[in-house]
């Protein structure tokens, strides 16, 4: 994984995020880059089992301020594919 800050993270929103959820997300989305909504299902639950076992888990705030940092500093493809992921993960509540 590059050692470069995505723009998101310096986002005054994520701030009071501590900043080891805020790597395990930068990992999150950089590792999740390009991959198909299969491939994302599949790589998704062992960073999901991962965090459990180090105890990065975000509230709903954190995650909901995360994901808004990320979508202002997304591209518009990104941003599509954001919100199909969101859009099939509620579908699963």
């Amino acid at each position: 994984m590059d050692n470069q800050t995505p723009a998101w993270m310096n986002d005054p929103t994520v701030q009071q995020i501590p900043k080891e959820k805020l790597d395990f997300m930068k990992e999150l989305f950089s590792g999740g880059k390009g991959k198909s909504q299969k491939e994302m299902m599949a790589y998704m639950i062992p960073m999901m089992k991962r965090a459990k076992q180090e105890n990065l888990t975000l509230s709903k705030e954190e995650l909901s301020l995360a994901i808004a940092a990320i979508k202002r500093h997304s591209t518009m493809e990104e941003l599509e594919k954001i919100n199909h992921i969101l859009s099939k993960a509620n579908q699963g509540k």
